[in-house]
């Protein structure tokens, strides 16, 4: 019973980090630094719910290694055009970025 009740709350802690996490990119969302690194703990509470979902029905992992394997390759794109924008404006602010 008290590991069931364990279980509840944990997974209470996961939706709240996940809502945490969207609020934290919406508030931060001038600086391309602090939406990459919200979007990334965004990817690790997906991460930890799908092998959670995964567990609970004995499903297979090979999923959740793509996802990994997606989710690096977006990071690195991330920080590619990041560098890239930082040598070009000077700074990460999205308000230097016109589209006209």
């Amino acid at each position: 019973m008290i590991n069931f009740i364990f279980q509840i709350d944990f997974y209470y802690m996961i939706y709240f980090m996940f809502f945490m996490g969207f609020l934290i990119l919406s508030l931060n969302r001038f600086h391309l630094l602090m939406i990459l690194l919200s979007i990334e703990f965004l990817i690790l509470i997906l991460y930890l719910m799908m092998v959670l979902f995964l567990n609970i029905f004995f499903l297979e992992m090979y999923f959740v290694m793509i996802f990994l394997i997606l989710s690096v390759c977006e990071g690195v794109l991330g920080l590619s055009i990041l560098i890239f924008m930082i040598r070009l404006h000077g700074n990460d602010y999205f308000q230097v970025l016109s589209i006209f």
